[in-house]
Formats: C-alpha cells, sequence, structure tokens
C-alpha cells in the first residue's frame, strides 16, 4: 500500500494561496468580472506611466541622482512622457461613462438617469477627494486654515482648482486633474441630451454617422478651444465676439489659468474616448452577421502597434519642445505642439484602447493579470496620493543615502511605492472609497417589472 505524506507545510501554502482571492474580494466584493476587466490594467498603466513621470522629476530635479541627458534619447523621451497618462485616464473616462449613452443614442435603449449618474459620481469621487483634501492641509499646508484662504479653500471644495492662478497645482499637483474629471462629469448628460436632438432620428446609419459627427465637432471645439485660449493669454487686450471684461470672465472655466502650464480642458480627450464606446457599441449590440466584431478583432494587433508607434513619435516630439534641435525633424512643428499634441496623445491612447476592447484573448491577457488589476482598481487613491508620498522620501534619501548609485536610489522609490504607498491606498480604499463606491451602486434604479398578465 502507497502512502501519501502531506508536506509539512501545507497549511501556510494554502493561506498564501487564498492570499490574492482575498484581496480580489476586498477589492471588487462579490460581483462577476466585467467583460472589460482588461480596462482594469489599462488604467493601471495610465497611473504607473504618471508615478514614473514624477519619479523622473524627483530623481532628476529634486535630489539629480542621474542625469537625462546621459541616457538613450528615446528612453529618456518615455520617461518624461509619463505625464500624459492623464490623458488616458480622461480617454477611458470618456469611454465608460459615454456606454449607455451611445447605447441609447443608437439603439433607442433606456436613456440613463441623470440623478442616479450625477449621485453615482460624487460618491465616486468627492469622499475620498475631501478626505485627502483635509489630510493634506492639517499635515502639509495648514495655512489653508487661516481666513485669508477662504476663497481657494471654496475653489477646492467646487473642484474648480484647474481654473484659477492661485489653485492650479496648488496643495496637490494631481488635483487639478480631478477637477477637469469632474467638470466633464457635469457635462456629459447635458452633452449626450443636445446630441440626442440631432442623432436619435432615422436608421441606424443615419444615427451613427450624426453621432460621430457630433463627436468629431467636439474633438474640432476641444482644439479650438484650446488655441483661443493661448491666443487670448497672449494678448490681454484681444477681443472675439465677446468684450474682453466678459472673456476673463469666462476663461477660466473654458480653458484655465493664465499662468504657465496652460492646458484647456481636455474635451478632446475625453471625445476621443466618446467616439471608441462608440464604436465598441455598435460592434457589441450588431448581429454577428455584420462581421464588424470579427474584422475589429483581426484589425487589434495592428491598432496596438500604430497606437504605440505613434504615442513614441509623439513623445519624441514632446522631448524636442524641451531639448531644441535634438531631433530636428520636429523643429519645424514646435510651434503647433500646444495646440494639437494633446489630442495626437488622445488619438494614440484611443487606439490601444481599442486595441485592447476588441483584441485576442492572448492580447488582453497582460492586462488582465491579477496584480496589475489590483493596482487599476486603486488608481484613484494612489493617483492623488503618490507624489507627496514620494517626497515624503527625498529628504532621507539626500540626507542618508548621497552616497548610493543612482540606479538604486531610483529603484528604492519604486520600492517604497509598492512596499509602503500601496499598502496605504489601500487601507485608504477600505475605509473610505469601496463604502461610498457600494453605497452608489446600492442606488442604482430597479429594472421595472412587467406587471402584466
Amino acid at each position: 500500500m502507497k502512502l501519501t505524506v502531506q508536506p509539512y507545510f501545507s497549511p501556510i501554502q494554502h493561506i498564501i494561496q487564498q492570499i490574492p482571492r482575498g484581496i480580489t474580494f476586498l477589492l471588487e466584493g462579490k460581483k462577476q468580472r466585467s467583460t472589460i476587466t482588461a480596462l482594469d490594467g489599462v488604467r493601471a498603466l495610465a497611473c504607473l506611466s504618471v508615478v514614473a513621470f514624477h519619479i523622473s522629476l524627483i530623481t532628476t530635479r529634486d535630489i539629480a541622482i542621474w542625469n537625462p541627458a546621459k541616457v538613450p534619447q528615446l528612453l529618456r523621451a518615455i520617461a518624461f512622457t509619463g505625464d500624459t497618462g492623464v490623458t488616458l485616464f480622461f480617454v477611458l473616462s470618456g469611454f465608460l461613462l459615454f456606454l449607455p449613452y451611445a447605447k441609447a443614442l443608437l439603439f433607442e435603449a433606456t436613456w440613463p438617469s441623470a440623478r442616479f449618474f450625477y449621485l453615482r459620481r460624487a460618491l465616486r469621487i468627492l469622499p475620498v477627494y475631501y478626505v485627502s483634501l483635509f489630510l493634506f492641509i492639517v499635515f502639509y499646508h495648514p495655512q489653508y486654515l487661516q481666513p485669508g484662504h477662504l476663497q481657494e479653500i471654496v475653489i477646492f471644495l467646487t473642484l474648480f482648482m484647474d481654473s484659477f492662478s492661485t489653485t492650479y497645482k496648488q496643495i496637490n499637483g494631481p488635483f487639478w486633474t480631478l477637477a477637469v474629471e469632474w467638470q466633464f462629469y457635469l457635462l456629459l448628460p447635458i452633452m449626450a441630451l443636445l446630441m440626442g436632438l440631432f442623432v436619435r432620428h432615422g436608421s441606424l446609419r443615419q444615427r451613427l454617422s450624426v453621432l460621430l459627427l457630433c463627436l468629431l465637432a467636439l474633438i474640432g471645439w476641444g482644439i479650438f478651444s484650446r488655441y483661443e485660449g493661448i491666443y487670448l493669454v497672449a494678448h490681454p487686450t484681444k477681443t472675439f465676439l465677446l468684450p474682453r471684461g466678459t472673456i476673463n470672465a469666462i476663461l477660466p472655466f473654458v480653458y484655465g489659468p493664465p499662468i504657465a502650464g496652460l492646458h484647456g480642458k481636455f474635451l478632446e480627450d475625453f471625445a476621443v474616448g466618446m467616439l471608441v464606446s462608440t464604436c465598441y457599441t455598435v460592434a457589441r449590440t450588431q448581429d454577428a452577421a455584420s462581421g464588424l466584431n470579427t474584422w475589429l478583432r483581426r484589425l487589434s494587433p495592428f491598432l496596438l502597434v500604430v497606437g504605440l508607434l505613434w504615442l513614441l513619435t509623439l513623445a519624441a516630439w514632446k522631448l524636442n519642445q524641451s531639448v531644441p534641435h535634438l531631433w530636428p525633424i520636429f523643429d519645424h512643428l514646435a510651434t503647433v505642439y500646444d495646440y494639437y499634441a494633446e489630442s495626437c496623445f488622445a488619438v494614440g491612447y484611443g487606439l490601444c484602447v481599442a486595441a485592447v476592447l476588441f483584441g485576442f484573448g492572448w492580447l488582453k491577457r497582460p492586462f488582465e493579470w491579477t496584480p496589475l488589476r489590483w493596482i487599476g482598481l486603486l488608481s484613484y487613491g494612489l493617483y492623488i496620493w503618490h507624489l507627496r508620498l514620494l517626497q515624503n522620501l527625498t529628504p532621507y534619501v539626500a540626507q542618508y543615502l548621497p552616497s548610493w548609485k543612482h540606479i538604486f536610489l531610483y529603484a528604492l522609490y519604486w520600492g517604497w511605492l509598492f512596499a509602503v504607498i500601496l499598502p496605504a491606498i489601500f487601507v485608504l480604499f477600505l475605509l473610505v472609497e469601496k463604502p461610498w463606491m457600494m453605497l452608489g451602486d446600492s442606488l442604482r434604479p430597479k429594472p421595472k417589472v412587467n406587471k402584466a398578465a
């Protein structure tokens, strides 16, 4: 008779094997995995690219442990283009939030409840933001507790801190993007209703054509408002259709503050995401006999390669703006970078998102990797807190580790991120973010039951 000997450490191994399941349960609960689970991984990469950008800034400007000019220029371009992960965030928001509107506009599905939309968005973004704002002020900027800063506090509380020079990138740099997101949330149901005036008529082909034109017009408006904002800020006495005083009052809300880092409201980014959302809705809703979904799946590797090459080219263009003549081919495009670069990045990220959405299993699988998805689910809190918590490490590095090689110091920041910052964000998620998300989900309108006999 053959005896089976159980390994001595099998209980410990069992516990270790259950840890990933436990983390996933804490992050997601009992809900089933979404058909677009891969976008959690994409969101994680967007957040990590911004983190990489800030680590590059900290290690080259704050403590100067490496010289960007001494690394391969293409690698340097990629490192300092990580801030465009914000663009990917905006594209993802446009895609995900427009899905129910695209279905309603094209296929006469139930129109999404504006009340539920606003309530769920508020419960999703405001609790963590307000808790973080309070903690940032108490621990890092107590001067904002003084009465003289009441106006700035009101601006932060209403999420218009991206619109005024006194609040733009103040208290916490990443906060300004939350303002852009929030303002898009406020506008989206209104924009969808206006599109409905033109779209909800005729055949599917006609509706789709009109909707695509509306979204292209929205991209055009984003580029135009960026151009006009730059021009009007550079020419403080010029007018355009309205008196200059009226323009000065409107400009902060449609463009931003007249300081370095002029940015617009990024409507072109959201519109690109909405465009991808429209294509996804049509492909998933149409009869499989149309072949659209199959055609897009076959095309997805090509979309990914083109998107990545396009983004790599844009990264080189971006670096050439700060280091002129590095790649002379971009020199003659220097004057149009501020107008068109944002929309170009959005198109590149849009192509990559479309490739993941329609891709084969092997293409989606890396983005569905469980640890990467964890980061994607924690990305909101991580995005808010990463810069400040990374900067907390800098004084200790400068004081106690000045002789370390730059590669080890650079790796130390990433170790700090995964060993300290991410666990702290996980706790923030469980204590603040998740309860309010669950409340938002519980308020979802119940489907109407047909009581007819």
